[in-house]
Parts: structure tokens; C-alpha cells; sequence
């Protein structure tokens, strides 16, 4: 699963912990749907008759992705909220424009993706931010400069692996391109999240957490996730200023532990599952009383 879907069974998780009855409606047989059916939660295929059967018996419906914002605007009988993960701007055509009133509410990831929205004309009023979360870490990364570096395995022309893939050249370090970062992470030098757009980043979060220095691109939402030169480093997309700060963090001890305790604390202050749940149940407050 990517970013988004863990964090809606995280976000289910929560809710029932606090005494909330989550049900999904998911595409079936996808690798959500599979991870919430063996959690424990209800779930059924989506589809615009299950929206239309099952949103009659909830107090509010919410619609993570697009897809589900669709389904929801033409079939949901109760208010509904959507989240909004993205960096890209909201498209202008006029279906679109109807779309984004029908909903009672806005769960922007980052303040970056909350001005996006707002300049596709959705009221400031209506959004609310709230970040990703990441669970408390079992294990955390013992750091070694002798580990490889960590980046994602994406193929996205848009994630910059090509910029790492040069860095990595020229500087000498070994890459892990990785499809499991839970398990990556945990023998690493640091993270490389280099994107040219980004809603938030999800990934640097793990990384923090179990921590590994990040070294991120400063776009989108992802510029809100660290402080730079103390919770983590921040480059632009350039080769020469990459493998300037990986050769940094490679050459200091006391950097990378500084990067690392400054990160974990960064996690606890920001984007905890407690803040997930407070921000979560906050907009649904206010949707539900609109």
C-alpha cells in the first residue's frame, strides 16, 4: 500500500479505538480493502450503489481519494468530507467546479495543498488542515555511515529518482531503492526524498520516525515536514547540492545524531496519531454541524 491508504487504516484504527464504528468502502480485493478486512473493520466494494446503500445509515461519509470524491458527489445521502493529498492544482472545468461545492468539508494533508484548494475557489472557511501520522516505532534505525542510503522505488518521472541516480554517481554511495520502507529503513544512512511535487510526504515521516536523517526537496508540502538544518536537510533539485548534503550527514557523526533526535522530536510535536485523531474528529465536528 502507498502513503494514503495506510493512512486510512491507521485513521480506522483510531476511530474505533476512540469508540467510532469505521466501515470502507474500497475497491475489492485491492491491498486496502485486504488490510482492513484482516484488521477487523467492516468493508465492502465501492461503487456508486454501495455509496448510495450504506451512506443512509452513517452520521458522515468521508472520501479519501478522487474517485471516491466522485462517487460520493453523485450517490452519498449524508454529508460528506474529502481529503486532499495531492500537490497538483484542482482542474477548473465546470464539472469539476460542481464537485468541489458538494462537499461539507476539506481535509487538506499540508498548508500547501490547503492553497491549492482555495485557489480552485473552495472557501478557507471550508478546509481544514491535517497532517499525516505515523505510529510509534518499535525499532528505530541504529545509524551507521556504513549503511546504504534509502529512496523510493517510484518510477514516477515526477519523484526524482533520476536526480538520484545521478547523485549516487557522482558522490559513491550505494542507493536502496526501496518497496519496503519499514524494513529499509531500519539499516540506513539516511532518506532521500527528492520529488518535484509533493502534498506532504508520508515517506520522510517514517523516516523520521524510525530515525533516519532526511534529505528532502523543498516543494509542495513536503517543505512544511521538516526544520531545515537541525530536523532534517533541505535541497534543491539539483544535483551538486544533493551530494552536497549527503556528504554532510556521511562526514558527521554529531550531525546525523543531531538530525535524528531533532526528527523523532519533530514526529511527537506535529504528526502523532493523537493529532491525526483530534484534527479528524475536529472537521467532522464541524461538517456534521454546518
Amino acid at each position: 500500500m502507498r502513503g494514503g491508504q495506510h493512512q486510512v487504516l491507521l485513521l480506522m484504527r483510531l476511530l474505533a479505538e476512540a469508540g467510532h464504528e469505521p466501515m470502507l468502502l474500497a475497491r475489492r480485493k485491492s491491498p486496502l480493502f485486504v488490510a482492513v478486512s484482516e484488521a477487523g473493520y467492516r468493508v465492502h466494494a465501492a461503487g456508486a450503489g454501495a455509496v448510495l446503500r450504506f451512506s443512509g445509515s452513517v452520521d458522515l461519509v468521508h472520501a479519501h481519494d478522487a474517485r471516491a470524491h466522485n462517487l460520493c458527489a453523485m450517490a452519498s445521502r449524508e454529508r460528506f468530507v474529502v481529503s486532499r493529498r495531492v500537490a497538483f492544482p484542482v482542474k477548473r472545468a465546470l464539472i469539476s467546479r460542481w464537485k468541489y461545492r458538494t462537499a461539507a468539508r476539506y481535509l487538506a494533508v499540508s498548508n500547501f495543498v490547503a492553497r491549492e484548494l482555495e485557489a480552485s475557489g473552495v472557501s478557507r472557511e471550508d478546509i481544514d488542515v491535517v497532517y499525516d501520522a505515523v505510529m510509534p516505532a518499535a525499532a528505530r534505525n541504529e545509524w551507521s555511515p556504513e549503511y546504504p542510503a534509502v529512496a523510493l522505488a517510484s518510477q514516477d518521472s515526477m519523484k526524482g529518482r533520476d536526480l538520484v541516480e545521478q547523485a549516487a554517481k557522482v558522490s559513491g554511495v550505494e542507493i536502496v531503492y526501496s518497496q519496503n520502507l519499514p524494513q529499509d529503513l531500519c539499516r540506513a544512512s539516511m532518506f532521500l526524498y527528492i520529488t518535484r511535487s509533493e502534498g506532504l510526504g508520508s515517506a520522510a515521516l517514517l523516516a523520521l520516525n524510525l530515525g533516519v536523517p532526511v534529505i528532502a526537496s523543498r516543494v509542495g508540502g513536503l517543505a512544511e515536514v521538516l526544520e531545515d538544518g537541525t530536523s532534517g536537510i533541505y535541497v534543491q533539485n539539483n544535483v551538486a547540492e544533493i551530494v552536497r548534503a549527503m556528504r554532510r550527514i556521511l562526514s558527521s557523526r554529531t550531525l546525523a545524531a543531531q538530525l535524528i533526535e531533532a526528527g523523532q522530536r519533530r514526529i511527537s510535536e506535529q504528526f502523532t496519531p493523537g493529532h491525526l485523531l483530534k484534527g479528524t474528529l475536529a472537521s467532522y465536528e464541524k461538517a456534521l454541524a454546518g
